[in-house]
């Protein structure tokens, strides 16, 4: 058997890595800037410089990197991002007219000269949705006609702007040129072949849509765009990339640039055992750079940053301007319009608020502002390009001159900011983020103080990092390592941190690439294990809103709510069904837990009339449970759903313990001996003989329990091994590929539930049998975006979701060993 050179070489590489660092060193997608929903940029790519970054929804936030050695200048980070121009506005630049109707038309209603007098008129967008629709569209169906001028003009590649919820046909001038099904959530680029392109006429031309809502929300805008042909650089070289390693706080990256070598590494500082830091939306990036070859070279460092992460949507205008404040020296850039906290949504950015990159004048850093495609000009060319303080096309450009290197090592810095101002609107006030909930603070007070107390940072997040991995090893072995290093930081950025009117944290969940609930209750559930292991204090902002929710009365039913609303404001629920046995069971067992945490009860004491509401409804409600959602809402309603089951019986129980810490005995001997009384009857319900079934009454079911780890976690100790056993081994005959299915019912999985399903054994070589598989799948999947926790166990692929603070459910086992050395 050969082996080339090659292959050699790079298998050695990757252990040395391994051995010197310890650490994760390949990911779906690669987290580089991660502080909250809005603020998150990420690589989709194994190459650092083999695509442009990427907001978490996948829309391009583009950071591009070069470094110039001698004279020769290498691409290390990014790409030129793809930029359009417009043909015909959508709703989004330019508010335009249509013809619509709600009544199936004639035949041939999409043809030119087709008589739509009778059609009512009405400005796009056309949407369900109050805030945002200037058109209001409630009905099933909805036919458009958008008639425009067109002059001619040389297209490179033609693309449908689109916007659809739900289906979606799309005609020009009679012909169709496009048909999507479900809902996109965005204006998306669609890329139309050069024959659709030739059908554009000089002068009048027709666009026609026809649009369904086949339920939910409702929504329809289009227009068209040509793809502006990129600025080519032929004297531009790539970095070689020669390793990248993930750590909890920091991704690090190597790279050969010809004669320098050059290390970068993005460090965004999320230390749970200080909120100030870790609700400072302010992120590192560091460059090393040194000599490979044993002679002096002339370095500089260079970054542009797009206006993109400023905005929801390219075509919004910005202003930037360029401050030197005492010892830093920065770029500030942000939205003309600033529309705070106007919109709500899943697929969103930020579009008000400013973004700032920084970097301490000491370096004697240049910094300046220009247009996209004159953005590298200066260092490539030596050119000085125009300055732009307003605009569409806009990059923020910071150079860092190093000298003469030589072959030590030389280190220098800058930051990426991001002030938002108002962070979430909680019941009608609007709320500012935790780093600044006074308003005393500014954001370049702040960069001050991130540059003065940069060294001390960087030292505590290197000795988290080791110690997470360190123990994470020592509790699952190293692939459980590293998907807990690629989940720490994805994980916490998926919420805002903020100070509710009445005092109390809130750690404000948004429920990303699904509906974009904030603080859904059943997706706190599975992020909780991360946050009891490093801060209990963090749990309780994520339950605080809940709480508060129902003891105002705003949310007066029997049992708990879903959410609070539709990310970021937090008025109320807006998901379209309760889920009252899983949310009430959440609510109490995590309370419950947060008690483990702490060795006391005070934190369910303030909330003790609400949780004794919802454990009564446990009590009625929950051994076997009605047709209902579960936190699983995508597999549809189950009756009889004997894991929904175990959390009643888990809940009970929890409520049971709290009483008993807070010297209700009477009300912890009712309750302990209730949830007792309900296991041998859940037992003989749900025996399938060699395991336990998905639902009562279903024989030819199975499902993974990860409900019952609470049982064992927090040591209610009602189910006998034999129900842990007996469904671990039958777990473990029923692994596919990349991981165990969710149920019997299909054969996609949730990776979150598989650890809390592998952390029921006590077995190390079982625990990690069932979490090789998500280990393969988290390496492998050809799904390259932000860790997604629902994906087939045939194939590695997503199904759903992506970027979801679920993910703080793999530390489950850490959390279990944490407490089990109690």
């Amino acid at each position: 058997m050969k082996i080339s050179v090659r292959y050699l070489l790079t298998f050695i590489l990757v252990l040395f890595i391994r051995f010197t660092y310890g650490q994760a060193t390949k990911a779906p997608a690669y987290p580089l800037i991660t502080h909250n929903p809005y603020f998150s940029v990420w690589s989709f790519t194994d190459e650092l410089n083999a695509s442009s970054t990427h907001h978490w929804t996948g829309k391009d936030q583009s950071l591009l990197g070069l470094i110039k050695v001698d004279g020769e200048v290498y691409r290390f980070l990014g790409k030129q991002p793809v930029t359009y121009k417009t043909i015909l506005p959508a709703a989004d630049e330019q508010a335009y007219i249509a013809k619509y109707t709600e009544t199936a038309p004639a035949n041939g209603w999409q043809n030119e000269g087709f008589d739509d007098t009778q059609w009512k008129n009405g400005t796009a967008p056309f949407s369900d949705d109050r805030t945002m629709a200037k058109t209001l569209w409630t009905t099933h169906d909805i036919w458009l006609r958008r008639t425009f001028t067109y002059h001619k003009t040389a297209i490179n590649k033609l693309y449908l702007k689109l916007h659809h919820d739900d289906e979606a046909e799309v005609y020009l001038n009679g012909e169709k040129i496009n048909v999507s099904t479900g809902a996109n959530g965005d204006l998306q680029p669609v890329l139309l072949n050069n024959e659709i392109a030739t059908k554009l006429k000089e002068g009048e031309n027709i666009l026609a849509m026809h649009c369904i809502n086949t339920g939910g929300a409702a929504w329809i805008d289009a227009g068209f765009a040509d793809e502006i042909k990129p600025t080519e650089y032929p004297q531009l070289k790539i970095a070689k990339q020669t390793g990248v390693i993930i750590k909890a706080t920091q991704t690090v990256y190597t790279f050969k640039c010809g004669k320098a070598d050059l290390e970068v590494t993005f460090t965004s500082p999320l230390l749970m055992n200080n909120l100030d830091l870790l609700s400072r939306p302010i992120s590192y990036i560091t460059y090393k750079v040194r000599s490979n070859d044993g002679a002096d070279h002339q370095i500089q460092v260079y970054l542009s940053a797009s206006a993109d992460l400023a905005r929801n949507q390219p075509t919004q205008i910005v202003s930037a301007k360029k401050m030197i404040n005492n010892s830093v020296s920065y770029l500030k850039v942000g939205t003309v319009e600033q529309p705070v906290l106007k919109k709500k949504g899943d697929d969103l950015r930020l579009d008000w608020g400013y973004l700032y990159i920084a970097a301490p004048t000491s370096s004697n850093t240049i910094q300046y502002v220009t247009n996209t495609n004159e953005a590298i000009n200066f260092l490539l060319e030596n050119k000085t390009s125009s300055t732009v303080m307003q605009g569409k096309q806009m990059v923020l450009n910071t150079l860092l001159p190093f000298g003469k290197v030589g072959k030590n090592w030389v280190s220098k810095f800058m930051e990426i900011g991001y002030d938002d101002i108002y962070a979430v609107q909680f019941f009608g006030k609007n709320l500012r983020p935790w780093w600044n909930r006074n308003g005393k603070l500014t954001m370049e007070t702040e960069l001050e103080t991130a540059a003065t107390n940069y060294s001390s940072t960087m030292a505590k997040c290197a000795a988290f990092d080791k110690k997470m991995y360190d123990d994470a090893v020592n509790a699952g072995g190293e692939k459980y390592a590293d998907l807990c290093a690629i989940a720490y930081r994805q994980s916490i950025a998926a919420h805002e941190l903020v100070q509710s009117p009445q005092g109390d944290i809130l750690f404000l969940s948004k429920e990303n690439f699904s509906n974009g609930s904030i603080n859904t209750v059943d997706v706190t559930y599975p992020s909780a294990p991360l946050f009891l292991l490093y801060n209990p204090d963090l749990l309780k902002g994520m339950l605080n809103g809940i709480f508060y929710y129902s003891e105002s009365g705003k949310f007066n039913k029997d049992f708990a709510a879903h959410d609070l609303g539709t990310y970021p404001i937090a008025n109320g629920q807006t998901y379209g069904e309760d889920m009252p046995v899983e949310e009430s069971g959440n609510m109490i067992i995590l309370t419950a837990a947060i008690a483990k945490a702490e060795g006391n009860g005070q934190y369910a004491k303030k909330h003790w009339a609400i949780l004794t509401k919802w454990a009564n409804y446990l009590a009625q409600e929950g051994f076997d449970p009605a047709n209902q959602l579960c936190t699983d809402d995508f597999a549809g309603h189950l009756a009889h759903n004997a894991n929904l089951s175990i959390k009643a019986i888990n809940g009970i129980a929890a409520y049971a313990m709290l009483a008993n810490k807070l010297g209700y005995n009477d009300i912890a001997a009712k309750n302990e001996k209730l949830a007792k009384s309900m296991v041998p009857k859940w037992m003989e319900m749900a025996d399938a003989g060699d395991h336990y079934l998905l639902a009562f009454q279903n024989k030819n079911s199975w499902s993974q329990k990860y409900n019952l780890i609470w049982d064992k976690l927090i040591g209610f100790n009602l189910f006998p091994k034999k129900v842990y056993d007996t469904e671990v081994s039958f777990y473990l005959t029923k692994q596919n590929e990349y991981g165990l299915p969710l149920d019997s019912r299909k054969t996609y999985t949730k990776s979150d539930w598989i650890l809390w399903t592998a952390t029921l054994t006590d077995n190390r070589e079982d625990f990690k049998k069932l979490i090789s598989p998500v280990y393969k799948y988290a390496v492998e999947t050809p799904s390259r975006v932000p860790l997604s926790d629902w994906h087939e166990t045939t194939t590695g692929k997503q199904v759903g979701f992506q970027a979801r603070s679920v993910v703080g459910g793999y530390f489950i086992k850490m959390l279990a060993d944490k407490w089990s050395a109690q």
